[in-house]
């Protein structure tokens, strides 16, 4: 490592390294915090569970690294049962997310699929509701990013894959899971500070997220109305591999944020526990900033 700090110090700055999209968790160094949360020393705490969701069902895309799999941990130590989907190649990851999970004491259903296609969104919700009878959170957190200085650089096969990522199947996944939700479920979007503040390198990825706040807002004020909450939350740099599949060396050299580190995936995943908990009960169309501290508007 290049730091001798801790991932929850003040000061910590991963090594620069790089992997092949879309990146494995395994692979990483150090590995990112799944079940753990920093202490005001700078060192570690497992997270503590109260509950939270006790007997509910979580279909969570992404679910086999990073932040997907940190909600699907911290999930099950609330209660919570959960079926993930991921790409083929990250079978791996996501039985290492299954292992996490059942360790937690709950059950995790594995998907891997394309979803890029509506009808694979479509086959993913089918078989959640196959496996655990129900669905009451629908967690949208997949992603594809990849870097490009100019505009003239970006091609429009990079443009028209990263809307078909990260945007498409928000809206094919909700469409579908909706007839399966109650009074009382949930549905929560990972977007991203760059949606904010408008990172150059990132147009695409960045455009996308632009587009997941908005499509939070219209479908909470579909939803809100019938008992569903829809909510988003934007996280800004998080240790994921995201980081070391799709960034070049000077980006993860500043790799940071005001709090002095980045993010670690657990440190978001709480965000998902409270939007999906009764304790957000008053909160829909809204964005939580897990961003490190950067002030932002909106």
């Amino acid at each position: 490592m290049s730091s001798d700090k801790g991932p929850f110090e003040q000061g910590f700055q991963p090594e620069v390294q790089h992997q092949k999209v879309p990146g494995w968790q395994k692979f990483m160094d150090p590995l990112p915090q799944v079940d753990h949360l920093p202490t005001a020393d700078g060192g570690r705490e497992l997270y503590k569970a109260a509950g939270k969701l006790q007997g509910k069902t979580a279909l969570i895309t992404g679910g086999d690294s990073g932040i997907g799999r940190s909600i699907a941990v911290l999930y099950a130590m609330e209660g919570a049962d959960s079926f993930i989907a991921y790409l083929p190649e990250e079978e791996k990851d996501a039985q290492e997310t299954v292992k996490l999970v059942e360790e937690k004491g709950r059950k995790c259903y594995t998907y891997a699929t394309d979803l890029t296609s509506s009808e694979n969104c479509k086959k993913v919700v089918e078989e959640a509701v196959q496996k655990m009878g129900s669905i009451d959170i629908l967690v949208n957190n997949h992603a594809y990013q990849m870097m490009v200085e100019d505009i003239k650089d970006l091609s429009e096969d990079q443009w028209l894959k990263t809307f078909n990522t990260n945007i498409h199947p928000f809206f094919f996944l909700s469409k579908y899971t909706l007839p399966h939700m109650k009074k009382g479920s949930t549905i929560i979007n990972n977007a991203s500070i760059n949606a904010y503040v408008g990172r150059p390198d990132l147009l695409d990825y960045t455009s996308t997220k632009g587009a997941i706040i908005s499509f939070t807002r219209g479908l909470s004020n579909q939803y809100v109305g019938k008992g569903i909450r829809v909510n988003a939350v934007a996280p800004g740099p998080v240790w994921t591999p995201l980081i070391p599949a799709t960034m070049n060396d000077e980006a993860i050299k500043q790799f940071t944020a005001p709090m002095g580190r980045p993010s670690q995936p657990s440190e978001i995943a709480t965000c998902f526990v409270f939007l999906a908990s009764n304790d957000s009960s008053s909160i829909s169309g809204q964005t939580i900033h897990a961003n490190g501290g950067t002030i932002v508007n909106g």
